[in-house]
């Protein structure tokens, strides 16, 4: 079994509920608004190809700092 190489909480991006949420890299594998997601190495690795090719859109998750305490 793979290890998880990014695991994303999209409660914790700034971008949830925005235009760019819907088009997320995240929205597009899980669909609507999801709460994460978690990619092993090769499974980044696939997504960061098909990305290039303009096969599927990019992540766009950017974390709320101010949230952080």
């Amino acid at each position: 079994m793979s290890e998880i190489e990014l695991s994303i909480s999209c409660t914790d991006c700034v971008r949830r509920s925005t235009p760019d949420c819907s088009d997320c890299l995240v929205s597009f594998v899980l669909g609507g608004e999801p709460a994460a997601l978690e990619l092993t190495t090769e499974m980044a690795d696939v997504a960061v190809l098909l990305n290039a090719q303009g096969m599927i859109p990019r992540l766009k998750f950017h974390r709320d700092l101010s949230a952080q305490s």
